[in-house]
Formats: structure tokens, C-alpha cells, sequence
């Protein structure tokens, strides 16, 4: 298995600090390697380091990296040098890949020129503040024993101040469980920073953490109470501890090194330009960072390779057999490396935090499970109804995200006037629901939204609606697709006005007006509508192979045009299927496909990563290899749509897994597999299930019943 590629560069420019805080893992911790390095990053090591980064993202492709310029104390060396240091990184960097500069620092020493410097190379200003005064004066004093609470604020005040607002990255909190969770919580609000990250204090087996109060799980405890604060808010500023434990929760990826099993992508240059692993393994044991290799012997390529590196890139292999047991090892992920450490087994143990992981994973797990019976595990019609919501709500989403580009405003008043008529709500929901519209939508939560595509979204449903509606936008390629109805190909990229008119649409360009009727599709050169396959008793499909979203299958799409046998195999498909099973939609897991797309040959039929009703289908399926997979395709799409929509677990526990595991083998006829999965369920707490997980796997009791061999009879609960 290839390793992940490094992505995250921490750059020590200065190694030394105008603080002494005495939980500092650099100066206070077992690694004192700092005192025979470099106060500051030579010449030479910068430009070596910029130049290796810069190869090794060539040569692995990279579509951006981040570089984030640390100490010791960074702003310590000056904004003359900072802005050199800038520079020198761009020039390297920007000609083959996108640079995402940052600085990590405690900002007493932040001052207009540091940020002039930093709006010029766009760096983002993380600063370290352990709460209000009592709270980060516990700690963070400087050298001669002074407050560093005031300065840390001036500091702050001058990045919320609207030139350089924009540069403001958020506030990293060191977590001391003899402060008021509240009350640190309320005070780092108070500064509406964009982001919020609590940090475990680097400890070991050798060296546990404090613990004044006595309880099993202090520090849960305390990050519990912050979490039931931060609902009341309304999760106004994101909380990056916690927004990844919900990710874990509900199958996403960990947003943070300090938890979850995503691997490692960092890589870190001291100021002699020495390679090291994470900064926190300086906390276990003097030299436990180390690697030996340097920017001067040295690239990226062998750091990468190096064993301390792939020890933190093999997910769940990596931890340790306790870990791998344990419910929430997907969110947890044996915790911070670093806090696993014993003098008797190195790093083959749980976190030092063990206790707490599991307890704040659990706590937010039980908070935020939804136990109410969900009407959609009973009824399909339902559960597409829940599936509109969702694509309804995550719409909502995208448009609240700051959009400045000119048209977004005229295209969402159309949608809310759509959707506020009884005869064109019908309308909307149809493009709303067309599945590669939620790949859209899920896309645009991770990055800037698609101005072009929720332009043609709007207008699309205007057109199907028959609203009068004129728009216009810049479009930056000739393909205008229109979901769920087809493709105008423009004269050339630029500026586009489209209007409705009866039956159709008409597109404004440089050679003048050009009119498309959808029941003509050879009225206009330009217009390709997306073809429709007629079914004998049922609704028609769309065959789609133009979207530019349809790209969510595992496998590779049909190149060039579908070939015209295609819809002649859908129609002998749904044919041999009625035949074979004369009821088969009948069934609550039947997949009722609208939407087909053409895969590259030999691909076999799929779903894709997200929307409900698409079908990938090879382009030489056979019908006999549709009338043997759809039903199991079925099966994965509605557990996929109900976990999308309810919860029918305690989310991260061990019944969710069973459930899954009941239903893939009940669907692979796999009946002695499926069993086992049910009675363990049957056997676990009754609470672990929702009602709406409940009622599931009665239904697959049920399902598993109707076929009596193996006689294994169904237990009771006690």
C-alpha cells in the first residue's frame, strides 16, 4: 500500500520564546534539543527546505500544501525576515501548487507591520490563549514572571480590526481542568474567533496528566461541559476537537492528528534544518523526534519513509490491541501519538488519556443521537421525502456561506419563488432531487461552491417550471449543463444571460439570441438534452451522461457519446427483472432508479458515493447481471439513505456495525453470517438501537425468518 503523501510542512523559523510556559512540550518537556539549535532559520536551510517542498509536491502532484511557520516564538524574527521567509516560500511553491501559509504564534508580539507582511502572502494567524485572564496567567507567563493575558489581547484586537480580519485563523487552547470549562469558553467567544481548537496537555504514561479533581475522566468532564455550552450557541464558531468526533461518528474523516486514524501527512524543519517527526513526541523522550535526516543530505521522499513517519500512517495496524477492540477507536484513534508513550512498551499503548477519548466520544455520541422513530424506515415514500429535506437543508447551507459574485442573490430569490408555489414547488423538488445535485452540494461544503452550477440549478427549475425567469453569470467553460435536462454548448466561455420562454429557453450571446424548444431537440445545433429510456409500466429513466458531478462511482465513466444499444440493454433489463421477479419494487429495499450513467466497459453496475435513485451501469451489462445485482444495490442504497437521514444507533457504537453487517449478508444470501450479526445485536443493550434501529432489525428478523433453513430459532431479550 502506497504511503499518503506529505502535505503539511511545520517550519521553525525561531527557536526561542518570550514566554515561559511551563507546559510547553519545547522547552519544558524531555526533549532539550532546542538549546544547541540555531536562534533562526538560515539562509541556506530556508531556501534548501523551500526547494525540497517545492519537488517533492511537483512529483507527487500535490494540489496544495500548507506551510506553517512555527517556533520556539516566530514572530521573534522580525517582520523584515518574516516577509523574506514569505517570500522565499511563494517563489518555490506557488509555480506547482497552491500555498496555504500560516503562523502559530502567541501574539504579544503582533503588530501592524507583522500583518502587513502577512495580508501580502495571505498567512493565516493562529495565536495560543488559554482563556481569560485567571485561566491563561495560570501558565502562560513570560520570563519574568509576568501577565501575558493584555499583550495576547492587543494582539488579538488588531486581527479583528477589518484590514486584516481576513487573516485571523482562530485561538488554540491548552486545556487545564482546574479552570472553569465555562467560563475559558465564554471569554474565547467573546473574541469571535473563526475557530476554536482544545488541546490536550502533552503528557505521558511516565508523565500523566494533572488531575486535581480526582475523577476517572477529568478531562472529558471538562470538554463535555464546553460541548453543551457550545450546543446552546448554536455551534456559532466551529470547535475543531469537536467537529471531528462528529465527522468520526457519522463516517467522515478526522479533522485533527490529535484524534481519529487518519495518518499522518506532516513533516517538520527545525532552524538547522533538521527533518523531525510531530513537534509532541518531544514530550516522551529526549531525541524521540529525531530522525537524522537534514534538508542539506536529505529530501522529502526519505523523511516519508522514514519508520517514526509510517508508524503514524497505518491507521488501525497502528494502535495498539486495546485500542483496535474498542468501539470508538474510528474517532478516538488511540489518541495523539505522542500520549502513548511508556518507558516499558514505547508506543504500543493506549493514550494516557484513554478514559477520557472514550468518554468524550460516547458523551457526544449519546447527545447528539437522534432515538425519536424515524416514519422513513417504514415507508419509501417517506424515506425519499427525508432524502429532499437533506438535499433542502444542505442547499441552505450552501447558500449561507459568504457568496459575493454577482447573480448568486437573483438565482436564490427564483428558488425561494419556486418554492413557494403550488404549481412549481413540484418542479424545484425534481431538480433538487436529480442525485448528482447532492454531489454538487456535499462538494461544495469542503470548498468554494460552484457559482455557474447553482446558477444553472436555479434556471433549470425555472425552465421546468415555466416561470419567467432571466439570469446571468460568468461561466468559465462552453458546456452549460443544465441538471436533469441537458447541455447548451456556448460559442465561447464568458458572460451568459439565459432567459425563459414557453417550452423552452433562449441563451443571449455575441451572435445573437438563441431559442431552444425541449420538445425539438434539433430546434437549436447547441442544445443536447440528456436522452430518456421508456419502460414498459414504470417511470422513464434519464440516462445522463453529461453532468460534470456524475464523477461519484468508484470506477471510470463511458468515454465519448452512449452508444444507442444502451437503452435497448436497460429496456431487456427491466423486462428480464419483471419477469423473474414480478414484485420486485414492491419490495422496501427495491433501488427505484431515475437516473443512469454509462460506465467505462467491464465496470459492472454501482452506486455511486452519494445520491439516491443513480445507477452506474457498464456500458456491456448484461441483464442477467442486472436482474442478480440490483436487488443487493437496493439493499445498500436504503441503509445508506436511512443513516443519511436518522439515527438508528448510539452513533460509533458496536450495534451500528452489526446492523450493517446483517443487512450486506442477508442481501449475499450469506444466512448463517446474518444470523450471527442479529443475535449479537439482540445481545447488546437494549439502549445501543434508536427506535428507528429497532424496528430495522425487527424487519430483518423478519426478512431472515421467511426462510426457516438453518433452523436457528430467534432468542428473546432477557
Amino acid at each position: 500500500m502506497t504511503s499518503p503523501s506529505l502535505q503539511q510542512l511545520v517550519l521553525k523559523v525561531h527557536s526561542r520564546c518570550d514566554l515561559a510556559c511551563d507546559h510547553c512540550y519545547v522547552y519544558e518537556h524531555a526533549d532539550q534539543g532546542w538549546k544547541a539549535r540555531p536562534v533562526v532559520i538560515s539562509e541556506e536551510a530556508l531556501t534548501r527546505t523551500a526547494r525540497q517542498f517545492a519537488s517533492y509536491a511537483e512529483a507527487h502532484k500535490l494540489p496544495s500544501v500548507t506551510i506553517i511557520l512555527h517556533g520556539g516564538e516566530p514572530l521573534l524574527c522580525g517582520p523584515t525576515r518574516l516577509r523574506n521567509i514569505c517570500a522565499e516560500l511563494t517563489r518555490a511553491l506557488t509555480p506547482v501548487t497552491t500555498l496555504d501559509l500560516q503562523i502559530h504564534t502567541n501574539g504579544i508580539q503582533l503588530s501592524p507591520r507583522h500583518l502587513d507582511v502577512f495580508a501580502e502572502f495571505g498567512v493565516k494567524v493562529g495565536i495560543s490563549l488559554d482563556g481569560d485572564r485567571a485561566a491563561n496567567d495560570r501558565h502562560r507567563l513570560d520570563r519574568r514572571g509576568r501577565s501575558s493575558y493584555d499583550r495576547v489581547l492587543r494582539g488579538i484586537d488588531l486581527l479583528r480590526t477589518p484590514a486584516y480580519r481576513h487573516l485571523f485563523g482562530g485561538l488554540l487552547c491548552t486545556v487545564d481542568v482546574a479552570n472553569d470549562p465555562v467560563t475559558v469558553h465564554e471569554s474565547l467567544t467573546a473574541l469571535d474567533p473563526p475557530r476554536i481548537d482544545y488541546l490536550l496537555p502533552h503528557s505521558t504514561w511516565e508523565n500523566p496528566p494533572p488531575n486535581p479533581s480526582g475523577s476517572p475522566t477529568p478531562y472529558a468532564d471538562w470538554l463535555l461541559a464546553v460541548f453543551d455550552l457550545w450546543e446552546k450557541q448554536g455551534r456559532r464558531i466551529p470547535v475543531r476537537t469537536f467537529e471531528s468526533v462528529l465527522s468520526t461518528l457519522r463516517g467522515g474523516p478526522s479533522l485533527t492528528e490529535a484524534m481519529g486514524l487518519a495518518p499522518s501527512d506532516l513533516a517538520v524543519v527545525e532552524t538547522d534544518g533538521s527533518f523531525e517527526q510531530a513537534d509532541s513526541l518531544k514530550t516522551a523522550f529526549d531525541g524521540a523526534a529525531a530522525t537524522g535526516y537534514d534538508v542539506f543530505r536529505h529530501g522529502f521522499e526519505e523523511f516519508a519513509r522514514h519508520e517514526g513517519v509510517l508508524a503514524r500512517q497505518r491507521g488501525l495496524a497502528g494502535v495498539s490491541e486495546e485500542c483496535r477492540r474498542c468501539p470508538v477507536v474510528d474517532s478516538c484513534g488511540g489518541g495523539l501519538y505522542a500520549h502513548r508513550y511508556s518507558a516499558e512498551r514505547d508506543f504500543d499503548n493506549p493514550s494516557v488519556f484513554c478514559a477520557d477519548l472514550r468518554a468524550l466520544v460516547e458523551g457526544i455520541a449519546e447527545r447528539v443521537t437522534n432515538r425519536a422513530l424515524a416514519p422513513s424506515v417504514c415507508r419509501p415514500d417517506e424515506l425519499s421525502l427525508s432524502q429532499l429535506r437533506l438535499d433542502r437543508a444542505l442547499l441552505r447551507v450552501v447558500h449561507d456561506d459568504p457568496m459575493p459574485e454577482p447573480g448568486w442573490d437573483d438565482a436564490w430569490r427564483t428558488l425561494l419563488e419556486l418554492d413557494a408555489g403550488d404549481d412549481t414547488v413540484r418542479h424545484l423538488n425534481e431538480v433538487l432531487a436529480h442525485p448528482y445535485v447532492r454531489t454538487w452540494l456535499l462538494r461544495s461544503r469542503h470548498g468554494a461552491a460552484d457559482l455557474p452550477r447553482f446558477m444553472a440549478l436555479a434556471f433549470s427549475a425555472a425552465v421546468r417550471a415555466g416561470a419567467d425567469v432571466m439570469l446571468c453569470w460568468d461561466q468559465s467553460e462552453r458546456a452549460l449543463h443544465l441538471p436533469a435536462l441537458g447541455t447548451f454548448t456556448l460559442a465561447e466561455p464568458g458572460r451568459v444571460e439565459v432567459k425563459t420562454t414557453p417550452g423552452g429557453f433562449c441563451v443571449f450571446g455575441p451572435s445573437g439570441p438563441v431559442q431552444v424548444q425541449l420538445a425539438d431537440a434539433a430546434a437549436a445545433v447547441q442544445w443536447r438534452p440528456l436522452d430518456t429510456v421508456e419502460l414498459s409500466g414504470r417511470p422513464a429513466l434519464v440516462v445522463d451522461d453529461a453532468d460534470s458531478y456524475r464523477d461519484c462511482f468508484p470506477v471510470p465513466l463511458a468515454p465519448g457519446p452512449t452508444p444507442a444499444s444502451f437503452a435497448e440493454r436497460l429496456r431487456r433489463a427491466y423486462d428480464l427483472l419483471d419477469a423473474r421477479l414480478p414484485r420486485w419494487s414492491e419490495d422496501r429495499n427495491a433501488l427505484l432508479v431515475t437516473t443512469v450513467t454509462p460506465l467505462a466497459a467491464g465496470s459492472g453496475l454501482r452506486l455511486g458515493t452519494h445520491g439516491p435513485g443513480a445507477l452506474g451501469a457498464a456500458v456491456d451489462f448484461t441483464p442477467e447481471e442486472f436482474v442478480r445485482e440490483l436487488p443487493r444495490l437496493g439493499r445498500r442504497a436504503r441503509l445508506t439513505s436511512l443513516r443519511e437521514t436518522s439515527d438508528l444507533n448510539v452513533l460509533g457504537n458496536r450495534a451500528g456495525r452489526l446492523l450493517d453487517e446483517a443487512f450486506e449478508q442477508l442481501g449475499n444470501s450469506r444466512r448463517e453470517d446474518a444470523v450471527r450479526a442479529l443475535v449479537e445485536l439482540t445481545a447488546l443493550p437494549e439502549n445501543e438501537l434508536t427506535q428507528t434501529g429497532a424496528v430495522l432489525a425487527a424487519q430483518l428478523w423478519t426478512e431472515w425468518a421467511k426462510h426457516p433453513d438453518p433452523p436457528t430459532r430467534k432468542p428473546h431479550r432477557a
